[in-house]
């Protein structure tokens, strides 16, 4: 099912800043938060809201939802990147609910809100930066990279313990990995749920840790990873490798590969166009002339100068300029002419250039 517009879900205005934003989502996450809502679908509304929140309150995000939609948010961001950094906190202080840490809320149980131990997350995503040559964005390139990165202690299979031994059950909060307490506030009766500190939210302590992971449970390795980056792409691009971030209990996070080109000596580029400078004799301009073009595959390019042509005149070489990113083709190849004035002249040439000189002064 498509989701609903993040401004419709709070009854806002796109144009609303950040304290309308903030007023609507408190509005709405009282009325549907679990605690409070016994409705069978108020859990769903209360994340759904809070996504909403999550995304507007933040500057970035929300430039990215206005231009992108839902798409660039999904495309951007993993479950977890959405919530992180809202703060939450700050917007119900005092009114009875657990919103200390919402964040743990939403992805550290397996329900999402309360009731039982930490469930299994997913690894986080993970953004790795690569320079390339204008080249290599022409022809495209197959490169690998050494991405460091968190996965699952192999001696202990994550468990944090030392191998032939177990975690036992946290004796202060049971097992369940939170601890509950109750008290009364202007809205009532409600109960608040904490991570056992203790256990850390586990559920379980470790008594003879692993000696390679020191307990964690998990490990930090380098991998090669081998990456192709299309023909055509562009500064910025982010590349997406499904499963290649961190590890986690639930599945390993994504990579995202930001592509990011070197400025060139000879080319300057526009999009799928390309621009490059062209310098030629004043006689060569008066006269016409043809002259080599240099691609940025290698290749050479005859393009003819008509006579009379003009300092800064641009002429288009058609399709050999940068390749079309998902599309067949290429865009164009403007050369930018230079007319080269000579500085040392011998006394002939300053002769015939005074004589053409004082010709076109009678015309």
């Amino acid at each position: 099912m498509a989701k609903e517009d993040y401004y419709d879900v709070l009854g806002v205005d796109k144009n609303s800043d950040k304290r309308e934003i903030k007023k609507a989502y408190r509005k709405l996450a009282l009325k549907y938060h679990p605690d409070k809502n016994s409705s069978k679908d108020a859990e769903a509304k209360f994340k759904e809201v809070s996504e909403s929140y999550a995304v507007l309150s933040d500057d970035e995000k929300r430039k990215m939802y206005d231009t992108y939609g839902h798409a660039g948010i999904d495309q951007q961001y993993s479950a977890e990147d959405i919530f992180r950094g809202a703060d939450f906190g700050d917007i119900f202080r005092g009114a009875g609910f657990g919103f200390d840490d919402i964040f743990e809320q939403f992805f550290g149980h397996r329900t999402g809100f309360g009731g039982g131990r930490q469930g299994r997350r997913r690894g986080a995503s993970l953004r790795y930066d690569i320079e390339i040559d204008l080249e290599d964005a022409y022809n495209g390139l197959k490169t690998e990279i050494r991405v460091p990165r968190t996965e699952i202690c192999d001696n202990c299979n994550g468990s944090g313990a030392k191998p032939g031994t177990t975690p036992k059950k946290c004796p202060q909060c049971g097992g369940t990995g939170q601890m509950k307490q109750s008290r009364r506030t202007a809205f009532g009766m409600f109960t608040q749920v904490m991570v056992c500190n203790r256990c850390h939210g586990q559920g379980t302590i470790i008594e003879q840790p692993c000696p390679k992971c020191s307990g964690s449970g998990k490990v930090q390795v380098t991998r090669d990873i081998d990456i192709k980056i299309p023909k055509g792409v562009d500064n910025g691009l982010q590349l997406k490798l499904a499963g290649e971030g961190e590890t986690g209990s639930a599945g390993s996070g994504d990579l995202y590969v930001v592509v990011h080109i070197r400025g060139h000596s000879k080319f300057r580029r526009n999009g799928a166009d390309l621009y490059i400078s062209k310098a030629i004799s004043f006689p060569e301009a008066a006269l016409g002339t043809k002259i080599d073009v240099e691609t940025v595959d290698g290749s050479i390019e005859k393009l003819r100068v008509p006579g009379g042509t003009q300092s800064g005149e641009v002429f288009r070489v058609r399709k050999r300029g940068m390749p079309y990113l998902h599309d067949r083709g290429n865009g164009d190849l403007f050369v930018e002419i230079r007319i080269d004035t000579p500085k040392n002249l011998s006394k002939k040439s300053k002769k015939l250039l005074g004589e053409l000189h004082d010709e076109l002064k009678k015309r």
